[in-house]
């Protein structure tokens, strides 16, 4: 399902106004959640990336981003997932060889592709798998509210065009817990978006009480054109929209845009559907790398695959900051 329009308009209406006693158990229980138990310490650094908003921020660019600094430091990295929209529960490790998507996630199997990683439910025995496996560093994927495991730094990853829409927490607003709550635990704040968004989040929120990084997301040169290219995008994450504007940018034609809902299953209908109204348009159906996972084998030749990778404007404090952790581990 796609968040409530609500969510993000400046300020709150009628709709979020009735809802705010229901947004206060909500924030109840996350409190609650989060001050249950001692955080472990298991000898290993872990960097944790998640977000105060529900939906797509774009979490899992900012972990391959994390991951690929910390490989260039000569680290192994593993990272944990909860497995998001997959069936596995108990303590796994993602092989793209026997799982799909409908067992470990989308997410999980396309973060294979660059580390390794382990989903299941109970998160500090997937840590302590990794661990035995060879980890020395643990990026824990939208973990920011689960109090199992002790963090060396936690990144809030925020879409610099939302911010945090209309400031009130599920279901009233998109927010999992309070914006002051949330940010006096975090290390930086990563807002990801064009330079005009960027330029209204900050005006939106200048006084973050944490360093403030900025981002955004750049399509891959796959050595082909999109220039003219007539299409029909097809997106199943938390903001399709960006994926068109991406490929708008790209120079595609499009000639019709389906949004999905997020992780939402390519059934063979679907498919089917979308193949025979692509063809009727004489457009190329073209979807992102999140999404292409979840893409039947035999029509992975038939459907583009736009990936993105995410560019930070400086990531000289981030980098120094992983370089510290690592270096200070045993």
């Amino acid at each position: 399902m796609q968040a409530p329009r609500f969510w993000y308009r400046a300020q709150p209406n009628a709709v979020a106004y009735a809802l705010r006693p229901l947004s206060a158990l909500y924030a109840a229980g996350t409190a609650r959640k989060l001050a249950t138990g001692a955080r472990a310490k298991l000898g290993v650094p872990v960097v944790c990336v998640g977000n105060l908003t529900a939906g797509g921020t774009g979490k899992t660019p900012t972990v391959i981003a994390i991951w690929e600094i910390l490989a260039g430091l000569g680290a192994t990295p593993h990272i944990l997932s909860r497995g998001y929209g997959g069936t596995l529960t108990q303590t796994t490790r993602v092989d793209p060889t026997r799982h799909s998507a409908a067992d470990c996630g989308d997410e999980p199997l396309l973060l294979s592709a660059f580390a390794p990683v382990w989903v299941g439910q109970d998160r500090l025995q997937s840590a302590k798998s990794a661990i035995a496996a060879g980890a020395d560093i643990l990026i824990l994927d939208d973990g920011f509210q689960n109090a199992s495991l002790a963090y060396d730094l936690s990144l809030i990853v925020v879409d610099a065009a939302r911010g945090f829409g209309n400031g009130l927490v599920i279901p009233a607003g998109p927010l999992r817990e309070p914006i002051a709550t949330g940010l006096a635990r975090a290390d930086f704040v990563l807002s990801i978006g064009e330079a005009d968004q960027q330029v209204a989040f900050s005006t939106c929120h200048p006084d973050l009480p944490c360093p403030h990084l900025t981002g955004h997301l750049a399509p891959l040169n796959m050595g082909m054109s999109f220039q003219d290219m007539p299409v029909l995008a097809f997106a199943g994450i938390g903001h399709p929209e960006k994926f068109f504007a991406t490929l708008r940018k790209m120079g595609a034609r499009i000639l019709r845009a389906e949004a999905l809902s997020d992780h939402q299953p390519l059934s063979d209908a679907l498919m089917a559907r979308i193949l025979r109204d692509a063809q009727s348009l004489g457009a190329q159906p073209v979807t992102t790398e999140k999404d292409a996972v979840r893409l039947p084998d035999a029509l992975r030749r038939e459907v583009l695959t736009v990936p993105v990778r995410l560019r930070l404007d400086q990531d000289h404090a981030l980098r120094d900051r992983l370089s510290g952790i690592f270096s200070k581990s045993p």
